[in-house]
């Protein structure tokens, strides 16, 4: 086998096996921090071993092994060993037997330790992308746009806080669920997020093992909390924004907007079966039950998927849900999306001046500087579009995206 054979095998079992990894070590050891160094010690050896010996059969279990021994020996140096022991053991101790018929998933188990409410929200989610999903700390920066040294330092003092408050690795009881269950939602959009539209600049521009992931983590969340609407809500945006995927990326690797893309690739049972779960929500918002946001996200998106062309689109039907989704979380890139909208009704120099008021709030945003050029674009003004769509490039990181703006930057006049 030769390197780069090699290297793709291990490419792709971080991919696939980096969570499962850790969340076996996770439970075995009791320990966030042994469980993070031996798995990547594991990989390491990995990328010594693999292009000279050939890859395992099961890639899997040869990690989980490897990292096993890594994590042992690490113990083992360690001068307060019996302690280490000890606070493991105690782990196991305080868990209750899970009831019958629960969810096994170490993942899921995971996802919720890194998700206690002892930890700031930011903190919960940044955690999880880096323990579950195996993002690296750029980007996970990327992610919050904030300083790759200030994320390490949060989600290692988040690790202190974990271990020093002994937070036990378990799915929550069933009466803790609900009130547990909002800042694992806010992980798996995050997680999705980064799969769809990855930021790291040396990743594929989408990542179809992190949306998958976060659309299983989704299913399963909703086996535990069948009626709670924000979790069908998420599930239904997941997969209304998965099933556009086969169209998102042109054959040459550039980014292709909701606007050109081909909705005869769009996949028509994801697209379905996220409807369906849209109506289910309808169904209870007119019985009274208020939508949060992932509900209005799903049905914006819902409102897309069922347009068979960009012109059919309803725009006025996506503003108004615009305008619920801002009344519940008035966040300066929701007021981005809603001005996108705004410029399809009421034309682009409206939404220009909605947009320039977000300058600060969205200095660092990429896609703040992408949806101003199109709109100075649109609206004739070639010279401030071109240093818009200057500033776009620079910051952005995926590669489909770099490729898109540059053509149309290049475009202009």
């Amino acid at each position: 086998m030769n390197r780069i054979d090699a290297h793709e095998a291990i490419t792709k079992a971080h991919h696939e096996e980096w969570a499962r990894v850790v969340a076996s070590l996770t439970r075995r050891f009791g320990d966030l921090d042994i469980a993070e160094e031996a798995a990547a010690e594991a990989f390491a050896t990995a990328v010594q071993r693999w292009p000279a010996d050939g890859v395992p059969p099961n890639p899997g279990a040869w990690l989980t092994t490897t990292a096993n021994h890594r994590a042992i020996d690490r113990i083992r140096r360690e001068s307060k060993r019996d302690d280490k022991h000890k606070e493991a053991q105690m782990v196991y101790d305080d868990d209750p037997p899970e009831p019958v018929g629960a969810i096994d998933d170490d993942r899921l188990r995971l996802i919720f330790t890194c998700c206690h409410p002892a930890l700031a929200m930011e903190t919960r989610v940044a955690l999880t992308l880096r323990m579950v999903a195996g993002l690296t700390m750029p980007e996970i920066a990327r992610a919050f746009l904030v300083a790759e040294s200030a994320m390490g330092q949060r989600i290692t003092r988040a690790k202190a806080k974990i271990k020093a408050a002994r937070i036990p690795y378990r799915v929550p009881s069933a009466e803790d669920l609900p009130a547990r269950v909002s800042g694992v939602l806010a992980v798996l959009f995050l997680v999705f997020n980064e799969g769809y539209l990855a930021t790291g600049p040396g990743t594929d521009p989408v990542r179809h093992e992190l949306t998958a992931e976060a659309i299983r983590l989704a299913r399963l969340i909703r086996v535990l909390l069948p009626d709670d609407g924000e979790v069908a809500g998420l599930l239904a945006l997941m997969l209304l924004t998965e099933a556009r995927r086969p169209a998102r990326v042109s054959a040459g690797g550039e980014l292709v907007p909701l606007t050109e893309q081909d909705r005869g690739a769009w996949d028509a049972d994801l697209i379905a079966e996220g409807h369906r779960l849209v109506r289910e929500r309808l169904a209870a918002a007119a019985a009274g039950v208020a939508p949060g946001r992932y509900q209005i996200l799903a049905a914006i998106n819902a409102v897309h998927t069922s347009a068979r062309d960009i012109r059919d689109t309803d725009w006025s039907q996506v503003l108004a849900l615009y305008d619920q989704l801002v009344r519940l979380d008035p966040s300066p890139i929701v007021a981005l999306n809603r001005a996108i909208a705004v410029a399809e009704l009421d034309g682009p120099e409206v939404a220009l001046a909605i947009v320039d008021r977000l300058a600060e709030a969205l200095a660092g945003y990429h896609a703040y500087h992408a949806t101003r050029a199109d709109l100075l674009r649109r609206l004739g003004r070639s010279r401030e579009s071109r240093a818009a769509y200057d500033r776009a490039i620079e910051l952005a990181g995926n590669t489909a995206e770099t490729a898109h703006l540059t053509r149309r930057r290049d475009q202009l006049r």
